[in-house]
């Protein structure tokens, strides 16, 4: 049984009825993306509460086993290559569906709930999105990659096949090279998954361009 993750969270009004769920990158935690929420400007109608995870302390391969908060291993410094943890990324996938099941708990349905990530945090998302059972909102996937690529169409669930993707990336990413992402979003397109993809001339990091794109989409999906 998995323990909940800690988490940070910020209410834009009370008794919320949405919920955005944002992973953050590798080496990072929920502070991370804390103070996007009053950049986004999305008001208090309806009310969203933002729920900033922390992923686990693991040791990374990629830097020399140092311990860092991670959603799973990196075992290669070519973030091209298909060597995965597999194993990381499913036991982070039952976290964030434990993220999930407790805002049900608190009397938000799914069909009013977002994942968000950036990097790694991208990642969790779109493996954790397109496999859940019960239909999200949307998902918002920054600076990020696809994983497990190969098992996606056997993997993803009907449940959000047609859910609303926003996909963005830097033209000048030196982390995650913007080919892997942009044959992420090919292979999305492919199975017919709505998708939204964004570039802009920045490095692995976020834009106002970018913030004001993820608040239009934002205000899209909670409409």
């Amino acid at each position: 049984m998995n323990t909940l993750l800690e988490t940070l969270e910020t209410e834009t009004a009370p008794n919320p009825t949405h919920a955005v769920i944002w992973m953050h990158g590798l080496g990072a935690d929920g502070n991370d993306f804390a103070p996007i929420v009053p950049e986004l400007g999305l008001g208090t109608s309806p009310a969203i509460r933002f729920v900033f995870p922390h992923a686990p302390v693991q040791p990374v391969t990629i830097n020399n086993g140092m311990h860092m908060r991670s959603w799973y291993d990196i075992l290669h410094m070519d973030i091209g290559a298909r060597r995965e943890d597999e194993a990381g990324i499913r036991q982070s996938q039952h976290h964030i569906e434990a993220l999930i099941k407790r805002e049900n708990e608190r009397g938000i349905p799914t069909k009013n709930i977002v994942l968000a990530g950036f990097s790694q945090g991208c990642a969790m998302t779109l493996h954790t999105g397109l496999r859940h059972p019960e239909t999200l909102a949307g998902l918002v996937c920054l600076s990020g990659y696809l994983p497990l690529a190969d098992k996606l169409s056997d993997e993803r669930h009907d449940a959000n096949a047609q859910t609303a993707i926003f996909m963005a990336h830097g033209t000048q990413d030196p982390v995650v090279a913007i080919e892997r992402a942009q044959a992420s979003a090919q292979q999305l397109h492919a199975l017919g998954q709505p998708l939204q993809w964004k570039t802009y001339p920045m490095p692995h990091s976020v834009c106002l361009e970018e913030i004001r794109d993820i608040a239009n989409f934002l205000k899209q999906v909670f409409a």
